[in-house]
């Protein structure tokens, strides 16, 4: 380092053990550093926390507990998708977080550099990120801030989730600033928008959206204000356009409105591990090129940049559904189950009225599907014909609108099909034996009042099944404590 006319000035060393080479980054809370660390002998990032001048004394408290939070929060995880929190500094009425130096890029800067990602990087880097924040949350963590600028790619594609800067131990107090929102608006989960605390289920939220970015090239719902990204994410749903198969369903999965019908962690990894294990050729226009590492969307390419070292913090940057785990042969594809029947509708319109339809999740009907017929309930423990075995009410805010019958429809059959094929059917030979189905609300059924005390709630998903050949079911047949 060298000062006023050129003469020579000691590089700043961090207590007597960390000397600072040279300044990665910086952001609105700090300024990141590569630093040798004298005593280890290895070369190591360094946040220190820079707080602008004029913020209040109570705010500056809080910023600077969450700067040391991070260090406690990351320091308590150990997973290889984490970066790895080394030592905490407090010299001169500064604080010092000293952490592992990762050598990568940060996924939006790559997504900025080279266009989508093709599906197969996508998945592994999934598959890590949701093992780094499994990690966390089996930890009491939650991070509240999983974004594409805060997960970084290694050139071997190792991944490492970091800035756990915001994250929230669940036995911590919480610490906010004015009340505001903390995190990033494109990657808020619906249920945060409307006030509730960040949970494990608002961080994959945040994942799927992530993965979408990868995937697709863009956030679906990253608008020109924070007040338009916010209504788009409380009223619109996605459109995946590039992600198929069990990537498409997982996305879709995670990014469920209703943190309830949500895709967890386990569930989400253990459905991209088995496509890995046996994945399906790509074919038709849009396959990945292996040779490639990225396919952009025009015929513009931007080369590749040679990977910088930089923190493991965003700062330091330079530049569908299933209630079970997935078991047995299925792999999710765009190939529809042969066990799956024509999906039928009901409401004003529909295949079957609203009243012709009593049923609910877990029970056992006295009648099959067809039009005009209507579907009473029966023990099932008693000679049945149909059994209601998984629903869903995953699109969230009464005021959604209605998502489109192919939509709706292809939405349905891929939540019916995850369910059939898990172990909630427990039945090895359950594609030859049995037919299933995904009951639908017609646009009708949709835009009535759900409150209507007359009949069931007019935006569920319902997925019935029967004996292929309509023999009555002695045995009740889906497993209810699943």
């Amino acid at each position: 380092m060298t000062g006023p006319q050129g003469v020579s000035a000691q590089p700043r060393v961090i207590a007597g053990r960390y000397t600072l080479l040279a300044e990665l980054g910086r952001g609105g809370m700090g300024v990141v550093w590569r630093a040798q660390d004298n005593v280890i002998g290895r070369q190591v990032a360094i946040k220190e926390l820079h707080l602008p001048d004029g913020i209040a004394h109570e705010e500056r408290r809080v910023l600077e507990e969450r700067v040391l939070r991070e260090a406690r929060t990351a320091g308590r995880l150990n997973d290889p998708g984490v970066v790895t929190v080394f030592d905490v500094v407090a010299e001169n009425g500064m604080t010092y977080i000293v952490m592992e130096l990762v050598e990568a890029a940060t996924l939006s800067t790559l997504i900025a550099q080279h266009g989508p990602m093709p599906q197969d990087r996508v998945i592994s880097m999934a598959v890590q990120a949701l093992s780094a924040l499994d990690s966390a949350h089996q930890a009491g963590i939650v991070h509240r801030d999983v974004k594409p600028g805060n997960l970084m790619i290694t050139s071997t594609g190792r991944v490492k989730l970091t800035d756990f800067g915001i994250a929230q131990a669940v036995d911590d107090p919480r610490l906010t600033t004015s009340g505001s929102l903390i995190g990033s608006p494109a990657y808020m989960s619906p249920e945060r928008i409307h006030g509730h605390d960040a949970s494990p289920a608002s961080d994959l939220w945040a994942l799927g959206a992530t993965l979408c970015y990868a995937v697709e090239g863009l956030n679906p719902y990253e608008r020109t204000s924070t007040a338009s990204t916010l209504h788009a994410i409380m009223n619109e749903m996605p459109r995946l356009t590039r992600a198929h198969g069990v990537l498409g369903a997982v996305i879709t999965g995670l990014m469920m409105p209703d943190p309830n019908a949500r895709l967890t962690g386990p569930q989400a990894r253990a459905m991209l591990e088995r496509a890995v294990a046996q994945p399906t050729p790509p074919t038709g226009f849009g396959a990945p090129n292996p040779t490639m590492h990225y396919t952009a969307p025009t015929a513009v390419r931007k080369p590749w940049l040679k990977p910088v070292l930089i923190a493991g913090t965003s700062v330091a940057s330079v530049a569908l559904l299933v209630c079970g785990v997935l078991l047995g042969r299925w792999i999710f594809t765009d190939q529809p189950s042969a066990a799956m029947a024509e999906t039928i509708t009901y409401g004003a319109g529909g295949t079957l009225g609203k009243s012709q339809f009593d049923l609910t999740a877990g029970q056992c009907g006295d009648n099959y599907l067809d039009p005009n017929t209507t579907i009473n309930y029966t023990d099932c423990q008693k000679s049945h014909r149909v059994e209601y075995f998984a629903k869903g009410s995953p699109f969230g805010s009464d005021k959604r609108g209605y998502p489109g019958d192919e939509y709706l429809k292809k939405y349905a059959e891929d939540f019916c099909t995850l369910h059939f094929m898990s172990d909630l059917i427990p039945v090895d030979d359950k594609e030859d034996r049995f037919r299933y189905a995904a009951v639908v609300p017609t646009s009708g059924e949709w835009q009535s009042d759900p409150t209507d005390s007359s009949g069931r709630g007019s935006r569920e998903v319902a997925c019935v099944l029967w004996h292929k050949d309509k023999a009555p079911l002695e045995d009740q047949v889906y497993a209810e404590d699943r």
